[in-house]
């Protein structure tokens, strides 16, 4: 199922993005939603959206982990309401009340499963981020917060190679995709770029497992990692997950090495 409309509440801004093949399986729409009144709307993670929703519900989560996984950056882990369901690279609305308002973002998910558990990876601009972000920084095991979804439809689906390449808290989903290809015995490859390596640990035991891991300075070429990461087998399908900078990189970078980059399934974080 494949949707060209999403209904978003007046008071946030939105810009929409189609790619050209817009009505094909892998085409994709995407928009852009910025809380009014919050500072930096991107500095932490997911504020752009695909416009599928999938079986999605609105409800409430419970946090029970909250784990340091690099600078700024953080893995929150919800117990997950009942019948809740989402694949790796799908998203949830998560929010909050602040000051009498209700404030949320999107943020993708970090966990290859979902069980009695899930996962997303936040990643906070302590400059710039806006109260939303400051909530999250003192977020603590037992915080109650709204939640809904999943959302999009630019998610892991069985595909036998996954290339995920992926910056700043696309590393979240990256290792998600990762994890679950290797766990339904297909074949991964993960090209993450940043100054500073999040989910370290998790990167580390993809590459024991026999998957190919690529990290990067966040000011290095992804066309070289991209062109080995690339193998041209049947089924092989590239994910890309982060701000506008690395999207436009992976994609030029995709196409440089022989790729069609129309193909990818694509979350550009702003």
């Amino acid at each position: 199922m494949f949707s060209t409309f999403l209904t978003i509440d007046p008071s946030r801004r939105c810009e929409f993005r189609r790619s050209s093949n817009e009505f094909g399986g892998r085409g994709r729409v995407s928009a852009r939603v910025a809380l009014d009144g919050e500072a930096g709307a991107g500095a932490d993670g997911n504020t752009f959206v695909s416009a599928d929703r999938i079986g999605g519900m609105d409800t409430t989560a419970t946090v029970s982990a909250v784990e340091s996984v690099g600078r700024d950056t953080y893995a929150l882990r919800f117990d997950a309401p009942d019948g809740f369901a989402a694949e790796p690279g799908q998203f949830v609305k998560l929010g909050t009340e602040i000051d009498g308002e209700s404030v949320a973002r999107f943020y993708t998910l970090s966990s290859p499963t979902v069980g009695d558990t899930f996962e997303v990876t936040v990643e906070i601009d302590p400059e710039e981020g806006g109260d939303f972000s400051a909530f999250l920084a003192g977020v603590e095991s037992g915080t109650e917060m709204t939640l809904s979804g999943p959302f999009g439809d630019q998610y892991y689906d069985g595909e036998p190679r996954a290339v995920v390449i992926a910056g700043g808290p696309g590393v979240g989903p990256a290792v998600a995709i990762a994890e679950r290809a290797l766990d339904d015995g297909a074949e991964a490859a993960v090209v993450y770029r940043d100054d500073d390596v999040s989910h370290a640990d998790r990167l580390d035991r993809l590459k024991e497992r026999g998957a190919a891991v690529h990290l990067l300075d966040a000011d290095e070429e992804l066309d070289d990692a991209v062109a080995e990461a690339l193998t041209g087998a049947e089924g092989e399908t590239v994910f890309v997950y982060g701000f506008a900078d690395l999207v436009a990189d992976a994609e030029a970078a995709v196409e440089a090495a022989g790729g069609d980059a129309d193909a990818a399934k694509v979350e550009n974080f702003g």
